[in-house]
């Protein structure tokens, strides 16, 4: 049986009373899915979430994604369960590493060897919510604990590069991208993923797409909105050698336009509503939709975003 294509909208806000707000009013929308990433040292993703499942029904809820390096799976785990038990069978589990500049002077982490990190996190706290069980003693952890309930909550992980892909195919719930170009998930993330999960014979899971969505007809203020809003991403080591290995080296630490035509979604609305429902003819069951705004009216391109969203649920 397919899996029907959806679109969620990433929720954030500059604090977590308007954040919480955006996810109360996606469900008033008629928005399917509504999903938070927590950066940097902005509010928690979970607490947030925990907040919102008693004030919503039927939306679905997910991170994208939450960092590992700062919290010990196990305790990821137990928070995951109490958010699953608020909204159950609404929530998801989105995981990754973040990168070496914010972990190591912020938390005076050592960043090194992420994607093994990943594996072996993966092996903690995806049988803690699925199977209420957990006896692993791997290079980074030892673990043995019976939780009080089984969560089932799917554990999903941000990829960005051929070899994170394959291991959400081989040991996740499914693959989490961020400013990938369409044309790279094509021809190198999903079928990575789909080794993967070969490899490990199950089934391929998810690719979720999480595409920046401008919804304004002036190519100029997209660029600059995004040159303005995701200015960090061409900076951090494994954004850059993902769009080099997507053939869209940034300049020096900078958007390139080809860059923004690449990821960004932009547009009118049909442009923009075309765009993603095509992507399920791609072999991707599912998008977030990140609203950026534009310099000149920031409030109504939001709003034209936000509505378009709405309508695809």
């Amino acid at each position: 049986m397919t899996t029907p294509f959806t679109v969620g909208i990433a929720a954030m806000a500059a604090d977590p009373v308007a954040t919480l707000a955006n996810v109360v009013r996606a469900e008033q929308l008629g928005i399917r899915a509504a999903w938070l990433t927590a950066g940097g040292l902005s509010h928690d993703s979970l607490t947030l979430f925990a907040a919102a499942a008693v004030r919503t029904t039927t939306l679905r809820l997910g991170t994208a994604v939450a960092q590992t390096w700062t919290r010990h799976p196990l305790l990821l785990a137990l928070q995951a369960a109490t958010v699953a038990a608020l909204a159950p069978e609404r929530f998801r589990l989105g995981i990754g590493p973040s990168h070496a500049p914010q972990m190591e002077p912020t938390w005076g982490i050592r960043y090194e060897r992420p994607l093994a990190h990943l594996r072996d996190y993966l092996a903690v706290v995806r049988p803690a919510l699925q199977t209420g069980r957990v006896d692993v003693e791997n290079a980074r952890y030892r673990v043995h604990a019976v939780l009080p309930q089984v969560a089932g909550v799917p554990v999903l992980i941000s990829a960005l590069r051929e070899k994170s892909f394959r291991l959400a195919g081989e040991a996740s719930d499914g693959a989490i991208t961020w400013v990938c170009p369409l044309e790279y998930v094509r021809t190198v993330a999903l079928p990575a993923l789909r080794a993967g999960a070969e490899a490990a014979g199950r089934p391929v899971p998810p690719l979720v797409f999480h595409v920046p969505v401008c919804v304004s007809e002036d190519a100029a203020a997209v660029r600059a909105a995004v040159r303005r809003q995701l200015a960090l991403y061409p900076r951090l080591p494994n954004y850059a050698a993902m769009f080099r290995a997507a053939g869209l080296p940034p300049a020096g630490e900078e958007w390139t336009d080809a860059m923004v035509a690449a990821v960004v979604f932009s547009g009118n609305e049909q442009t923009v509503a075309d765009r993603l429902q095509a992507l399920a003819s791609v072999g991707i069951s599912e998008a977030i939709v990140h609203p950026l705004s534009t310099p000149d009216d920031p409030e109504r391109s939001l709003e034209r975003v936000w509505r378009l969203v709405a309508t695809l649920g």
